[in-house]
């Protein structure tokens, strides 16, 4: 294993992939509640901002039936959307692989939606680039828990990291003394149940 893939995850050496949120391919995920997913859509895209983790946006063929970039993401990431032709596999645009390759970093935050195309496809070919891919499977969805769960292994069996976005919140966190870390402390809590414990030490800071 290279030092590449057994570094942690830190807010320099990452970038944030948001993969075909698009509203038609949104109204098809049946794996998650759609109030659960878009809650940590938001979690993972507003810790990228709070960490200053670059960020890119890519959708299939957003004038078709796929639609646009969910308003979630765009609000959050802003509005700059790289719109593939026809690639199914994001990683065969020349765009989005360019934007990835201009933050010059190697690991690369990976959620997609759906998990077993969107997702799936570019994971596997950024990891046989070399690049240590995260794939975020709850802010990503698919058709089923079946399709989620082959497309989990898929990737596992590849060498792709299967996470989810607190977990790369609190891997990019990395110590509460750390410049964002009451920040991301705070995205965190208002994303999961941790509100409530996070909620309890401010209030005990105050005293």
């Amino acid at each position: 294993m290279s030092n590449l893939h057994s570094e942690f995850l830190t807010p320099d050496n990452a970038v944030l992939a948001m993969i075909d949120h698009q509203t038609g391919l949104l109204a098809s995920v049946r794996d998650i509640l759609p109030e659960t997913l878009n809650k940590n859509i938001n979690g993972l895209t507003s810790m990228a901002v709070t960490a200053g983790i670059p960020s890119v946006i890519t959708a299939s063929m957003p004038e078709g039936p796929n639609g646009p970039v969910s308003s979630a993401i765009t609000d959050v990431l802003g509005d700059k959307v790289i719109n593939r032709a026809g690639e199914i596999n994001a990683w065969k645009s020349p765009e989005f692989k360019a934007a990835i390759e201009a933050t010059g970093r190697k690991k690369i935050i990976m959620a997609g939606i759906v998990t077993d195309v969107c997702l799936l496809f570019p994971a596997l070919s950024a990891v046989t680039e070399g690049y240590d891919v995260y794939a975020v499977v709850d802010a990503s969805g698919t058709w089923d828990e079946v399709t989620r769960d082959a497309a989990m292994l898929r990737m596992s069996q590849a060498g792709v990291k299967v996470t989810t976005w607190a977990s790369v919140l609190a891997e990019v966190m990395d110590d509460w003394r750390s410049e964002n870390g009451m920040a991301l402390g705070g995205v965190l809590g208002g994303h999961t149940a941790y509100g409530l414990v996070y909620e309890s030490f401010l209030a005990s800071q105050s005293k």
